[in-house]
């Protein structure tokens, strides 16, 4: 594999700039005097961000755009082989790096690379870390896989040897990383276009913790069935949360106000009693809150620090984002695309005062939606009301012949009432003269959904 000189800045080139991490990457190899510069299929904010930056992007892939003076091409998984510009690079012999692997070598660069794993809650823990980092004033270098509103963005990049990132199992890219700290957050089954069932992805997490070094430390959640499977041979020190049951980080006492935000009694191994309060709701950011207050206690963050970092942290963008209200209809904007996501995204929502809670949701990929399609319909029975978007294709093509009509089939069988529209306008319509004053409408999905809130909004 290729190594970057990080004292000897080159010439590096990003196929699919635009990404969040690869933008980020982008971001810090020219801030660390790299010359860079890529491409991605459109203008975004992300890519007019990097102009700004004085990188160069290029929209739309041509094979010229690979020049000789470039030193390494990094691709994202995205990237297949019948691309012009992963052609030419070839065609040229220049070094190749994907994502995870250039990733992995920054990690190298820093004391303290922490790297935050699971099938769900990774950019909210990572915002809650972060948030507790920027409150300690320990400078750090942040790469999280949505907008942050006290670093006005998803990258931030510091001086000092504190580094936090997601580390996503899709195609095993965390497998590259070289983390001392990782979290393993929850195990499911998900991204079945690669992995073979579950056994497979508990496989995967598996290996990421092996990576982590003897000095290091593995935050995990105690309500992974036989988690010890994934703990037993590992050198490291492992530390276990739980905000249901018996762990290492655990809670008591736990209160609700009334928009469905906890504050609660912790109680972890070798620290006295403290009272953590939530400015996020639900029970799954209790678990995500235990595991960032463990990596904070780790690195001996003082509990000041956490408790009011946490206290101030209303999460990142599109994770249970207020919008706005109009006309007496509250309007939240959430990324939820897998079923527990969705289920514990409306129990939060069922904790807040409401008339009809209706649920605005946009399946993504097919893969998932036909592979999931019962769990779906489950899960998004806890609305009152559900209206199903077309499905979001992102990667891919639909080979499967699945749609959300046969969703919404699913979600009617559960005697909950559904509505499928397959434009944005159509959806917008049905809600103007359906939703009332005092209702609660969610609007959810990885893809582009939350555009239905907005134009509810004005905004």
């Amino acid at each position: 594999m290729y190594k970057i000189d990080f004292s000897n800045p080159s010439s590096i080139y990003f196929v699919g700039i635009g990404g969040v991490s690869m933008c980020g990457l982008a971001e810090l190899l020219a801030h660390a005097g790299f010359k860079v510069s890529g491409s991605d299929r459109a203008p975004s904010p992300l890519t007019h961000h990097l102009e700004e930056k004085g990188i160069t992007v290029f929209y739309g892939q041509n094979y010229k755009n690979i020049t000789d003076d470039i030193d390494c091409v990094v691709f994202t998984s995205a990237i297949h082989p019948d691309n012009p510009e992963y052609i030419a690079a070839h065609d040229k012999n220049l070094p190749c790096l994907t994502r995870g692997q250039l990733m992995g070598q920054v990690m190298q660069q820093y004391q303290n690379p922490i790297a935050i794993s699971g099938t769900h809650g990774k950019t909210t823990t990572t915002s809650m870390l972060s948030q507790i980092l920027l409150q300690a004033d320990t400078d750090p270098t942040l790469f999280i896989g949505g907008t942050l509103k006290s670093i006005q963005g998803n990258v931030r990049i510091g001086s000092s040897g504190y580094f936090v990132t997601e580390a996503c199992e899709y195609t095993n890219s965390f497998l590259s990383f070289y983390p001392r700290i990782g979290m393993i957050l929850n195990i499911e089954e998900d991204h079945l276009d690669f992995f073979k069932d579950l056994d497979d992805i508990r496989a995967s997490f598996h290996r990421f913790a092996q990576l982590l070094p003897a000095d290091g430390l593995l935050i995990i959640n105690a309500d992974i069935p036989e988690y010890q499977e994934i703990t037993a041979d590992l050198p490291c020190q492992v530390i276990t949360f739980s905000a249901h049951g018996d762990a290492d980080y655990h809670c008591s006492d736990i209160s609700y106000d009334r928009m469905g935000c906890a504050a609660f009694t912790l109680h972890s191994q070798g620290h006295e009693d403290r009272q953590i309060k939530l400015s996020v709701p639900g029970v799954h950011n209790m678990a995500n809150a235990l595991a960032a207050i463990a990596t904070a206690d780790f690195l001996e963050i003082p509990t000041a620090h956490t408790q009011a970092a946490l206290l101030s942290f209303a999460g990142p963008d599109r994770r249970f984002e207020y919008k706005g209200t109009i006309g007496g209809l509250t309007v939240i904007d959430d990324y939820a695309h897998h079923p527990t996501e969705i289920k514990s995204c409306l129990e939060a929502a069922n904790g807040i005062a409401h008339n009809t809670l209706w649920c605005i949701f946009q399946p993504h990929t097919y893969t998932r939606t036909k592979s999931f399609l019962k769990e779906f319909a489950q899960a998004l029975s806890l609305a009152d009301r559900v209206v199903l978007a077309d499905i979001y294709a992102a990667r891919e093509t639909n080979t499967l012949g699945i749609s959300s009509e046969d969703l919404q089939k699913e979600i009617l069988k559960l005697g909950k009432k559904c509505d499928y529209f397959p434009s944005f306008d159509e959806i917008e319509n049905f809600l103007l003269e359906n939703c009332t004053k005092g209702d609660l409408l969610i609007t959810m999905g990885a893809g582009d959904v939350h555009k239905i809130g907005e134009n509810l909004l004005g905004i």
